[in-house]
């Protein structure tokens, strides 16, 4: 049955990584499908960052209250909508609406389908959330092969949200949390705790390298050939997911914060080479680095905080992604038009804080009144 959750979860991500990881291939097709400027398309993925991470802990709290199915089915629902209601926009603004109208239904979906392992594997949970996480990458990398041939966005979305609309209920239908839950605390309580935050300031900053891949490939790969870009495109989403097994195994064994210290220091390298125009070797060590974020920290919060509500509390952590999502694309974008160096230094500054705030929250370790914990993998 467990297994079972498992595949569940990561068919729910396949499809989900369309939103993020093949924005590079739609963003072209959706600006001159509308006959709008780069900086308006770019809007379109800080409202999926927003939207996906502010309903994903609204979601959650369904989901741990009264169990994923039918939350998780209203969801499906809606990340369907998403790319059918796309499909027929006329204009920006019925874009900007079934987007995050879509974005809302991936955030909720990525919840339930991550907290599946979190909830389910306690003993081997970062093997687990990156087996879940990897369809993140695996998705999109078969995908955008596809959908590089395509020349307008209408069509391929009508065939993705089909797909949602007739898969996603069925696979919803069958998934439920375990009946008796560890221990963990409420997110309210949650929300006192200086130790959320500091990791939550390292999330948010850490994030940002990915974000800037994820949503600007096209700005930094514009000079490169249309044949080495096609494979970047499907490069950096593979390298995403496959990573998040990987490094989820090992996180198992030598501890959760360890390996999120490696992480930020690849990314710090990885910052390194893109500020001195190695495109190519950043993408590769940002992809496979920086694509465990997210499934290294969902997991650390379920280890520190407990797995009753880690849904929700997930969910909390991950509007964490809304503020990078911002950072890394508009804000990058616009800070990229006026001095490209500088905004490749502001990404490097981003990874080393993130760093930084990372060590600072193992001081936060073992304080009075600091939360429960379930099964804590910290540094020793």
């Amino acid at each position: 049955m467990k297994k079972g959750f498992l595949v569940i979860g990561i068919l729910i991500m396949s499809m989900n990584s369309l939103y993020q990881y093949s924005w590079n291939v739609f963003e072209p097709l959706l600006k001159t499908g509308l006959g709008v400027t780069l900086i308006q398309v770019q809007v379109g993925f800080s409202l999926f960052a927003i939207f996906s991470t502010g309903f994903q802990g609204v979601g959650g709290y369904f989901a741990d209250k009264n169990g994923p199915r039918n939350i998780g089915i209203i969801s499906s629902i809606l990340s369907a909508a998403g790319f059918l209601g796309t499909s027929v926009s006329g204009n920006l603004t019925m874009f900007y609406i079934f987007w995050s109208l879509g974005s809302i239904g991936e955030g909720i979906l990525y919840g339930i389908a991550t907290n599946l392992a979190v909830k389910w594997f306690k003993e081997n949970r970062g093997l687990a959330v990156g087996f879940v996480s990897f369809g993140f990458g695996l998705g999109a990398a078969v995908a955008n092969i596809f959908l590089l041939k395509a020349t307008s966005f209408r069509e391929p979305m009508l065939i993705i949200g089909l797909t949602e609309l007739i898969l996603f209920p069925i696979l919803l239908s069958k998934v439920r949390y375990p009946e008796k839950q560890v221990t963990g605390d409420r997110p309210s309580r949650n929300l006192r705790n200086r130790r959320f935050w500091i990791l939550y300031v390292s999330f948010v900053l850490g994030a940002v390298p990915l974000i800037v891949i994820s949503s600007s490939l096209g700005i930094l790969g514009k000079r490169i050939p249309i044949l080495e870009f096609t494979i970047l495109v499907s490069l950096f989403p593979l390298l995403s997911g496959i990573s998040r097994p990987i490094l989820g195994f090992f996180s198992d064994r030598i501890g959760r914060i360890r390996m999120v210290s490696i992480i930020d220091i690849f990314l710090i390298i990885g910052s390194l080479l893109l500020l001195n125009g190695y495109l190519l070797e950043s993408i590769v060590l940002i992809g496979f680095f920086g694509g465990s974020m997210i499934s290294q920290y969902m997991s650390l919060i379920g280890d520190i905080f407990g797995t009753k509500f880690s849904t929700s509390n997930n969910g909390v952590f991950y509007t964490g992604k809304a503020i990078s999502g911002f950072i890394g694309s508009a804000f990058f974008s616009a800070l990229f038009i006026v001095n490209e160096t500088e905004s490749l230094q502001f990404i490097l500054i981003c990874v080393v804080v993130a760093l930084g705030f990372l060590l600072l929250s193992t001081y936060e370790k073992g304080r009075p009144g600091k939360g429960t914990i379930d099964q804590e993998m910290d540094l020793k």
